[in-house]
């Protein structure tokens, strides 16, 4: 909505205003539309003359539920579907059983799905069996093509989405719930409609085959990656039915990553999973680590994408690849400078280096400084943010490029169509080369669609990141608020510039925080400025650092938490 803006009223004299709530900006004069009283969060429409009209009343900017809709309504994500579309998609939901064309019955297979105990839309789900001194491996990924068809007013509106939109609590879906998380979804118990990847593996995870059909699946079990940790670690038995394929599974993941390693970057990462009471209150927060649960699934993702682009290529059908391009030398040039600055072990830099070179001795990098991180006991996320840092950013593209930080020669997203729209289009990519039923892409125009999503995606994800440090704000106000102002947190720095260094700690109700500490106060009457590699703030006097990646103990000054941020005082003041 364009001169849209998310504000808090207030009561000043006998007026009625309201103030932008995530950017510092004028007094907004009201002037019409709902009427609301004074505190609350709104949307604006600006009018001429300055005034603006109340389109929607939010909630409270003391409520991190609410402040994270108002972010999504600042940042244009849409709540809800037009009658029209939820309409059609009912339509189809309602019909999906009887939705034609020839398929293999696998309901009789023993499967499985793995996702994070939140998830309500599943995309994907296992089988798998012996097979000679191999694996065969089935993936099932939920046929959206066979509910969201083209020219549609379903397929107008996930196009415009281009993906789902996750936040803290809560999902706005690329498609009504009614096929999100209702028909397309593979849920447990019902019988599903579904686009299966039959492949035979090794032992050693080396891909000897790959078919593709259209199938009816029925899941066996729901799984989240807590409880298949679980039963990897002996704790707890998996399901009867599922057990075998989950140990096949198991076996053909950890081949498949075993023979990637060298190839693909290596990188510590975690996501921040919130917890919220029924007011919409934030209380508990956990940063979610990549765990042998995660790899399992993506380790057989990424082997199903392969082997859907590696077709898609080879029969040369038009459709959106997943690319990463080569890095700029130079790049991995000042990425050395800087690791050798924080005396962190590097390949040896070749006198010529090209493009190709650069992206294999980034990945090397990569494992050095996991490593090396993993023997310090910190700064794992943070050596590893450098490394990504030096890298092209990964996009859709019209044209195989290839994906340097997989290691693959042509990769595409194919296992998420009901959250990410260029998927849907691959679907409907091979089941064209197949025979199953689709039409390809046309050719023309695929350019403009994988720019579009590219910029979705970079817009939904700029969104989610604030989201989360907005709810990590608000939970450390309330751990403040629990245990004193004066307490001290133990952290890592996670990143410097100019004006000082950021740091990532947790406390007693979350491991998310992140927070800004100023290099005026650093040192007391030492002078902090940034050096040359840019990795570390170093004393003019004494010559003191604070370096990428090095423990920390800080407070809190103030925390400004509908605007996700916190300033940081050193631990002696």
């Amino acid at each position: 909505m364009a001169d849209a803006v998310v504000a808090v009223t207030a009561k000043r004299g006998r007026f009625l205003v309201a103030e932008p709530l995530f950017d510092p900006g004028e007094r907004i004069t009201l002037g019409g539309g709902r009427r609301v009283g004074a505190g609350r969060i709104v949307l604006l429409q600006r009018g001429r003359g300055g005034r603006a009209k109340v389109v929607r009343e939010i909630g409270r900017p003391d409520r991190a539920g609410d402040v994270v809709e108002a972010l999504l309504a600042e940042n244009g994500v849409r709540r809800g579907f037009a009658n029209e579309v939820e309409g059609e998609a009912e339509r189809v939901a309602e019909t999906a059983a009887q939705i034609g064309g020839e398929r293999r019955d696998l309901t009789e297979l023993p499967t499985f799905t793995v996702d994070p105990a939140s998830a309500h839309d599943f995309d994907d789900a296992v089988s798998a069996e012996r097979s000679g001194d191999g694996v065969r491996v089935w993936i099932h990924i939920a046929d959206v093509a066979a509910h969201v068809r083209p020219g549609g007013g379903l397929e107008a509106e996930a196009y415009a989405r281009a993906n789902s939109t996750y936040v803290p609590g809560s999902v706005e879906p690329m498609l009504p719930h009614s096929l999100s998380s209702g028909a397309c979804s593979l849920s447990a118990g019902v019988e599903r409609l579904a686009v299966t990847a039959e492949m035979e593996v090794s032992a050693s995870g080396e891909p000897r085959s790959a078919s593709f059909y259209r199938s009816r699946i029925r899941s066996d079990e729901r799984m989240d990656y807590d409880q298949l940790d679980r039963a990897f670690a002996g704790k707890e038995r998996p399901p009867g039915d599922i057990s075998e394929p989950l140990a096949l599974a198991r076996e053909v993941a950890a081949g498949i990553a075993e023979r990637r390693r060298g190839g693909s970057l290596e990188v510590s990462s975690s996501e921040p999973e919130f917890e919220f009471d029924a007011k919409g209150n934030v209380v508990a927060a956990r940063a979610v680590p990549q765990t042998e649960a995660h790899s399992l699934i993506e380790q057989l993702m990424i082997a199903t994408n392969e082997r859907v682009a590696e077709l898609l290529e080879r029969k040369s059908v038009p459709a959106i690849y997943r690319v990463h391009e080569q890095p700029d030398p130079e790049r991995i040039k000042r990425l050395f400078e800087q690791l050798a600055a924080l005396d962190l072990p590097t390949p040896a830099m070749p006198d010529n280096l090209g493009p190709t070179q650069a992206g294999k001795l980034a990945v090397e990098a990569s494992r050095l400084v996991r490593k090396e991180a993993a023997r310090r006991g910190h700064g794992g996320e943070a050596y590893t943010s450098l490394v990504l840092r030096s890298l092209n950013q990964a996009r859709y593209s019209e044209q195989n490029l290839g994906h340097a930080g997989l290691g693959s020669g042509a990769y595409a997203h194919f296992t998420s169509p009901i959250r990410r729209y260029p998927d849907l289009v691959v679907h409907r990519a091979l089941l064209s080369t197949i025979g199953g039923g689709e039409q390809a892409p046309p050719a023309r125009g695929l350019a403009d669609v994988a720019s579009h999503c590219s910029d979705r995606e970079r817009a939904a994800a700029k969104v989610e990141r604030r989201a989360d440090d907005v709810c990590a704000s608000f939970l450390l106000q309330r751990e403040l608020f629990e245990r004193g102002h004066d307490v001290r947190f133990e952290g890592e720095v996670s990143g410097v510039v100019g004006a000082g260094a950021f740091v990532r700690f947790g406390g007693q109700l979350a491991d998310v925080y992140e927070g800004f500490l100023p290099a005026r106060l650093i040192g007391g009457r030492e002078r902090f400025e940034l050096d040359e590699t840019e990795t570390m703030l170093v004393g003019g006097r004494d010559g003191g650092t604070v370096r990428f990646g090095d423990p920390v103990t800080v407070g809190v000054e103030r925390v400004d938490a509908p605007r996700g941020r916190v300033d940081l005082v050193p631990e002696a003041r």
